[in-house]
């Protein structure tokens, strides 16, 4: 709960960092690699703190999936979503990642489901959808959004990332796992964020750089270490359910952060992706 606790401050966050389409700030890929390559500094110093041993070739392996899920994939297509919808919006979305949590721990891990499992997961996917349907462009439009489809591809990217992380994890411990992930992508994330470092720096609103440190020191690092040590010590199939909580976290801690005030829709149907995911979690 305190890993997904951190986890829904990432979506207000990133929206303070990134901006909007109309009001610019920071650039989503400098989000992205910026994050990470934070995250890979704090990572090299707790690493020789801790002096922790190297990887062998295997958990490499295992590392680099959590690394392309986790450290490229989903905070970029997050980053690039939220530029265009509300992070309420997104919220509702990523309120399946509990589920896609489950499904690529159940393909992974060789776990069966019962069929009603998957009942469940089509009915949550199509009340994503339906809402995504009704709230295009975040003014009540019917259609869809290019940032739903990157939603749903960053919530795919954030359940490999997991799985994969949470396999090594008995082996190499939570802290470590992370901080290997991010340590192995710094020689590509650091001379991306180099490049693309803002040339207006100076013009951007302290709040959006508070975002970005919040991002880099917590949703991308700090944060996985009670969420990979909760799915270590719970299992990942079990364990992923506690972001039942994350939409309404998130919600909430946009109102403060964004002024964006929840609305009775929004609300709704996330209660009811929840209950689907919830019911998904008995039926499994």
């Amino acid at each position: 709960v305190l890993g997904t606790a951190c986890f829904a401050v990432t979506l207000p966050a990133t929206r303070l960092a990134t901006g909007t389409v109309d009001d610019p700030q920071l650039a989503p890929a400098f989000v992205t690699f910026g994050r990470a390559a934070m995250a890979g500094l704090l990572s090299a110093l707790f690493l020789l703190v801790v002096r922790s041993p190297w990887p062998t070739a295997r958990q490499w392996r295992l590392l680099s999936m959590s690394m392309l899920g986790n450290a490229i994939g989903f905070p970029l297509l997050l980053a690039w979503a939220l530029r265009s919808v509300t992070a309420t919006h997104a919220a509702v979305i990523t309120a399946l990642l509990p589920l896609t949590t489950a499904m690529v721990a159940a393909w992974v891990l060789h776990q069966r489901a019962r069929p009603a499992f998957w009942v469940c997961a089509v009915l949550g996917s199509a009340l994503v959808v339906l809402f995504a349907w009704l709230r295009a462009g975040g003014h009540g439009g019917f259609g869809f959004e290019a940032a739903d489809l990157l939603l749903a591809g960053a919530m795919v990217a954030a359940s490999i990332g997991y799985v994969y992380g949470a396999k090594v994890t008995p082996e190499l411990g939570a802290e470590q796992v992370i901080c290997w992930v991010c340590l192995g992508a710094l020689p590509v994330t650091l001379p991306l964020a180099w490049w693309l470092w803002p040339a207006n720096a100076a013009d951007i609103r302290p709040s959006a750089w508070a975002g970005f440190v919040y991002v880099g020191s917590v949703s991308m690092w700090a944060g996985f270490f009670a969420w990979y040590r909760g799915l270590d010590w719970g299992g990942a199939l079990r364990v992923s359910q506690t972001q039942l909580l994350q939409p309404f976290l998130a919600m909430l801690f946009a109102w403060p952060l964004l002024g964006e005030r929840p609305d009775l829709l929004s609300i709704a149907f996330a209660l009811a992706v929840v209950a689907t995911v919830f019911l998904s979690r008995k039926l499994r």
